[in-house]
């Protein structure tokens, strides 16, 4: 059951996915967003998948190279072991920040 439940889970998740198209929504977003922060300011991205994340951390580092500025931290934080016991919805997340020069 709990293998069924599982595979249940990670076809839900690839059709939101594919139907809401959330990847591309990433890469569209991410730019828009850097251009209407101001110099110093922040963003910050909570992924929750390693496709989302992959996303997020390929556009930090295309803004880098392009002299935007810079990740604030250099690897992601994520949910410690007390974190996960009180909420397990964190368990996968990864917080990525970006500061813009």
């Amino acid at each position: 059951d709990f293998d069924k439940n599982k595979i249940g889970q990670k076809v839900f998740q690839a059709l939101r996915i594919a139907v809401n198209n959330e990847l591309e929504n990433i890469e569209k977003a991410l730019p828009q967003a850097v251009s209407l922060l101001e110099s110093g300011g922040r963003i910050a991205v909570i992924s929750f998948h390693s496709l989302e994340d992959r996303i997020v951390k390929k556009i930090f580092k295309e803004f880098e190279k392009q002299n935007l500025g810079k990740a604030v931290i250099e690897k992601p934080i994520v949910p410690d072991d007390k974190e996960m016991r009180q909420n397990s919805r964190s368990k996968s997340s990864k917080l990525r920040v970006f500061e813009k020069n």
